[in-house]
């Protein structure tokens, strides 16, 4: 089953894909807006002109991307099933790094990363301001890396 791209305005993707998932039409089989892909919603469908013919009521719908020839582009499974797994919070996180908590009793402190767990998406972190070392755990969302010592 072909897989076609959206071109949408900007901040629009999941209006557009909830748009064109609201038409329950039986040719339209999935319908994708991953967050990481700015300006673009991914339709699964039988052909592309099912696709256009729904765009065409659809606001901030730009049109299906072109490949050459003027035919629409498809793409495959594999080339989206990456957008389908979502990457875990503490991705990204390394310890050591300097880090200002974003949420909770502690929002607005600074602190540093002392141990990641991936399994559960939580970081133990110390703070710098204490003036005895507290370890605090706390979920991956709700951190934000101020400094690395990989970069």
């Amino acid at each position: 089953m072909p897989i076609y791209s959206v071109k949408t305005t900007a901040s629009q993707e999941r209006t557009v894909a909830d748009m064109i998932a609201s038409k329950e039409m039986a040719e339209i089989h999935a319908v994708l807006a991953p967050d990481q892909l700015t300006s673009y919603v991914m339709v699964e469908a039988d052909d592309d002109a099912v696709i256009r013919r729904v765009l065409e009521e659809v606001p901030h719908a730009r049109g299906l991307v072109e490949g050459p020839g003027g035919v629409a582009g498809q793409s495959s499974m594999s080339e989206v099933e990456h957008f389908l797994s979502p990457t875990p919070d503490v991705e990204g996180i390394a310890e050591g790094d300097i880090v200002e908590l974003i949420a909770g009793p502690f929002k607005g402190e600074k602190a540093q990363v002392q141990r990641i767990d991936e399994g559960k998406d939580q970081v133990t972190v110390e703070l710098y301001e204490a003036t005895v070392p507290i370890p605090v755990t706390v979920r991956g969302d709700q951190i934000r890396v101020l400094d690395s010592d990989e970069r």
